[in-house]
């Protein structure tokens, strides 16, 4: 992902350097968040941004907003007219996005948003355990006052989004917090595991989680980054806490699906 998403500057190691008109509904807000991660993507030499760029952007987006439901169907030509590119473009997208795990592609039949179930779950959650503390321990007392600085930006505009109702804006923040710890790290295979993570926990929650209460515990994200300034210990056990509670408020009882239109009007206009 983008170091937009991400944000934060890389932390050094102690030796050497860490690195859809009737598709589907909801998606009204994100464009100019789209289109800046897009444009400034060190994977895109020169800020250029391509057609199937834009369609992964929108997508990936939809997904860990949590826009696009579980078992959602992706149809190429649908996709195409809603973004004004040809249907090769929305297949390169389509297969880089099925690449990792965030869109399924049907033999004969397109592609849909996955629909992981609660069994999954422990292997999501185990494999952000690893990944997650581990990067908590390694940045813990090690951050600059700039990094804290984010990290604590983040929290804040995840709470007060939360606070006014806009939850989507308020899901894509905590994933950035998360994103930005990884990226601080400075080791760019974890960053890379976690953004692989981050869209199927979205669907979990999607369908399990509990009604009600902030999608990623804003105040624990608080506590996150007090624990980050004390040793890796309390570090390391402050981020386990978090996602274990994360994990334990999923339920066998599945959210109801939303009556969707126009999810990608936020995603689909090309920025200039």
């Amino acid at each position: 992902m983008t170091d937009e998403r991400r944000k934060g500057m890389s932390l050094p190691r102690k030796d050497k350097p860490h690195k859809p008109a009737d598709l589907i509904d909801g998606l009204i807000d994100g464009l100019n968040a789209v289109a800046e991660v897009s444009t400034s993507s060190p994977e895109r030499a020169g800020g250029q941004i391509t057609g199937a760029d834009r369609v992964y952007e929108a997508i990936y987006q939809a997904v860990l907003e949590r826009r696009l439901s579980p078992g959602e169907r992706l149809r190429e030509q649908e996709l195409a007219e809603q973004f004004n590119v040809s249907r090769t473009l929305v297949r390169q997208a389509l297969q880089r996005l099925a690449q990792e795990q965030v869109v399924e592609l049907l033999h004969n039949r397109g592609a849909r948003v996955p629909i992981p179930s609660l069994e999954d779950a422990g292997s999501v959650f185990d494999a952000r355990r690893v990944v997650e503390c581990e990067v908590a321990r390694q940045l813990a007392g090690r951050l600059s006052d700039e990094q804290l600085q984010t990290l604590q930006d983040l929290a804040a505009s995840e709470t007060e989004a939360d606070r006014q109702g806009e939850h989507a804006q308020a899901i894509r923040l905590s994933g950035e917090f998360h994103q930005a710890m990884a990226h601080m790290h400075g080791n760019p295979v974890l960053a890379r595991w976690l953004n692989g993570l981050l869209p199927t926990t979205s669907l979990l929650m999607s369908r399990f989680k509990r009604q009600g209460g902030q999608v990623c515990v804003a105040h624990r994200h608080v506590d996150l980054i007090a624990a980050l300034q004390k040793t890796p210990a309390a570090a390391g056990a402050e981020m386990r806490k978090h996602l274990n509670e994360l994990e334990q408020s999923l339920t066998a009882t599945e959210t109801p699906r939303r009556q969707l239109r126009d999810v990608f009007q936020a995603y689909r206009d090309s920025p200039e």
